[in-house]
């Protein structure tokens, strides 16, 4: 089974870097760094919405957790 995306545990504001490097199996200080590149090349704003909509859409590897101990 492929792995889920989640936030990270190792977060340094909400997880979703964290989260998307360990999804891919990169560094999450390279994907950090990538996100404020492009962050700022495209003028912040594009990348500041999106960060917030997978802050607030991407689970939490502790929920995904708890559902699969509930499923059992």
């Amino acid at each position: 089974m492929a792995q889920q995306l989640t936030k990270s545990n190792k977060k340094i504001i909400a997880g979703v870097c964290g989260g998307i490097a360990e999804w891919i199996g990169w560094d999450p200080t390279l994907v950090r760094i990538l996100y404020v590149l492009l962050s700022v090349i495209s003028a912040g704003f594009p990348g500041t919405i999106v960060y917030i909509l997978l802050w607030v859409i991407m689970p939490t590897s502790d929920d995904i957790q708890t559902t699969d101990i509930n499923q059992s």
